[in-house]
């Protein structure tokens, strides 16, 4: 796990501009602690930062074939799982690898089968190939998007990096925001290839773009694609199961220490007793968040109807896990530190507030005891497990569900906002209209009905947009402390298979991921198997509140602050003197929002052309 950024210029030489090659590398340390490797020529740079995670001396880059008409440069970031598949292969293929790791088999595979190596790999990834042979660059993204890679067109070529900040500390790249971006970001659409920052954009999953003189070309290698599903519901979950021991298994494997993220719901806990049957005798290390006092003083609410602790200890028991509670208190949530480090890891300017604290201080503890972690994004999207699948007016709406169901940080209000920038912004519009894309492209069966249909595509509408968000967050925050964290539900075999699977299948119990339980039952405690779906914790401490307060107050007599021209002080001013105990949700995302945006202001000090 790494992170890569690169220059290519055909009007100036590139080996002149090491300084600025060096600083785009270093805005990028912290997803690479490990090492740092640069290369220049004539109209290419490349840089590298690297985590170290399989093979520890082989893996350094950028990594170079020379061959006799010309030089061939790769830099990687991700985990390719099949790589000792491949490297045999392309072993009796006649190649000679001088490593043991995915990084050389990468790059060999490209040598050998071109930009088609990309349709040959199973794992997360980005990466950059500058082929000296031909003058060209070839940006390479992983199926599902797990590892981000960002481009930004120059008058004379491209600017490309892991992380948007890669690319802005470039002086080609502008700091400008829009209207559209920060729509984007305030709307939670998650539209393909969008950035906030206007002028650079993310390479969309499944997709190779290449550069070279001529300008630049994109094409799709992976799509989610509706095909019929002809396997019975027994044979599904069987495969099901198969396919996730499988994935897994590959997804263990590392020269460092691995963990699981568990949260005692069914994703991470089936994670967690399937990682344990594939490890024989090694014991699982397993980490939790919980928050001080939450579980004795716990309330429901319209997302968690049980609090975590007592499913995480069953799953503990059952399995012989070697676990670790990571508890926060409202202190630790509330430290303007650990915001600004929050907000910078992932360079926009809202986010979902203390969870994305929460997440990123979990992530920061388990970095003390383990490098790599494995989480359960991806099943919710897959199998049918958020609120909004069940649901019959959302699933009547004509919106992305995530919206129409109005939970937690994703509200469609813009709390706290100015009202004359949210005329201007026109949220529910941008949605109307993206949304209308969004399900163009969703191709239907002659044999789905209406409903079965309308589940289709509100699994693709998951799995293409909502997802990808939920997978940059849990990527940059993890990196930001130099953890890999990989996702097993993300597998675009299990994907590809799940999708097509009718939802009577899913939903053939009546519950909530009835297919997911099915195929794991046989490994978990029985009321972990049967939870009812939790999202991921959140404070209820009111003490994390009245620290939002004081904060706001700070900024409030600061007043020539830019985010005023975002912020409606007189709603901030009223928001500070309510009781912090009995603050509803909405005013704390109100004032989570204006502190994120301040802090970004601060940092990024960006053009605003609204």
């Amino acid at each position: 796990m790494c992170g890569i950024t690169g220059w290519v210029a055909f009007d100036r030489d590139l080996s002149r501009e090491r300084e600025t090659l060096d600083a785009m590398t270093a805005t990028m340390a912290c997803r690479g602690p490990d090492a740092s490797g640069t290369w220049t020529g004539r109209h290419a740079a490349l840089g590298h930062r690297r985590l170290a995670v399989i093979d520890l001396p082989g893996g350094v880059q950028p990594m170079t074939a020379r061959l006799p008409d010309g030089e061939v440069t790769l830099v990687f970031s991700g985990e390719v799982y099949n790589f000792t598949e491949l490297r045999d292969e392309l072993v009796r293929a006649g190649e000679r690898f001088t490593t043991v790791g995915d990084t050389e088999v990468v790059l060999r595979g490209y040598l050998r089968w071109g930009e088609s190596v990309a349709r040959r790999l199973n794992g997360m990834y980005a990466f950059a190939v500058w082929d000296g042979r031909s003058r060209r660059l070839v940006m390479v993204r992983d199926r599902m998007g797990i590892k981000p890679l960002y481009v930004c067109r120059t008058p004379g070529g491209v600017l490309f990096g892991s992380e948007p900040k890669s690319i802005l500390a470039n002086p080609l790249a502008g700091r400008v925001v829009d209207a559209d971006g920060l729509r984007e970001w305030l709307a939670f659409v998650m539209t393909p290839r969008h950035a906030i920052w206007s002028g650079i954009r993310q390479v969309e999953p499944g997709t190779v773009v290449t550069v070279d003189a001529d300008g630049m070309r994109e094409h799709t290698y992976w799509r989610l694609e509706t095909r019929p599903h002809t396997d019975d519901l027994d044979t599904t979950v069987a495969r099901v199961r198969e396919l996730l021991d499988d994935t897994v298994g590959r997804q263990l494997v590392a020269d460092v220490p691995r963990g699981v993220l568990l949260s005692g719901g069914l994703d991470s806990s089936a994670l967690t007793a399937l990682a344990a049957l594939r490890l024989g005798g090694e014991r699982v290390r397993s980490f939790s968040v919980d928050f001080t006092d939450r579980t004795e003083s716990f309330q429901p609410d319209d997302l968690r109807d049980t609090p975590d602790a007592p499913f995480v200890r069953q799953v503990v028991e059952h399995v012989g896990t070697t676990h670790t509670d990571i508890v926060l208190d409202h202190r630790a949530l509330a430290d303007p530190q650990v915001r600004r480090a929050a907000l910078v890891a992932r360079d926009v300017p809202v986010g979902f507030g203390e969870m994305d604290f929460s997440l990123y201080l979990l992530f920061k503890a388990i970095r003390e005891r383990s490098t790599v972690a494995l989480s359960g994004e991806s099943a919710d999207e897959l199998f049918g497990g958020y609120r909004q699948f069940h649901d019959p007016e959302v699933r009547r709406a004509r919106e992305f569900p995530w919206i129409a169901i109005n939970a937690g940080p994703l509200d469609k209000g813009g709390t706290g906002l100015r009202p004359e920038l949210m005329d201007t912004l026109d949220l529910d519009g941008y949605r109307r209209d993206r949304y209308a894309e969004a399900v163009r492209g969703v191709e239907r069966l002659d044999t789905e009905d209406d409903d079965e249909y309308r589940m289709r595509v509100m699994t693709h509408l998951h799995l293409t947009r909502f997802v990808r968000f939920l997978l940059e967050r849990k990527d940059r925050l993890s990196m930001a402390v130099g953890l890999e964290v990989r996702v097993p539900f993300s597998d675009h075999r299990l994907v590809e298979y799940v999708y097509n699977a009718p939802w009577s299948f899913k939903n053939h119990d009546g519950r909530e991921k009835s297919l997911l339980r099915a195929a794991v039952r046989d490994a978990l405690p029985g009321p972990v198997a049967d939870r009812k779906k939790a999202a991921y914790p959140s404070t209820q401490d009111p003490y994390y509140a009245g620290a939002l307060q004081q904060q706001a107050k700070e900024l409030l007599r600061s007043r020539g602050h830019e985010v005023f021209a975002l912020v409606d002080r007189a709603w901030l001013e009223g928001a500070t003197g309510r009781d912090a105990g009995a603050m509803d949700k909405l005013t704390r995302l109100g004032l989570e929002r204006t502190l994120d945006l301040a802090v970004w202001l601060d940092v990024y000090r960006p053009e605003l052309r609204l």
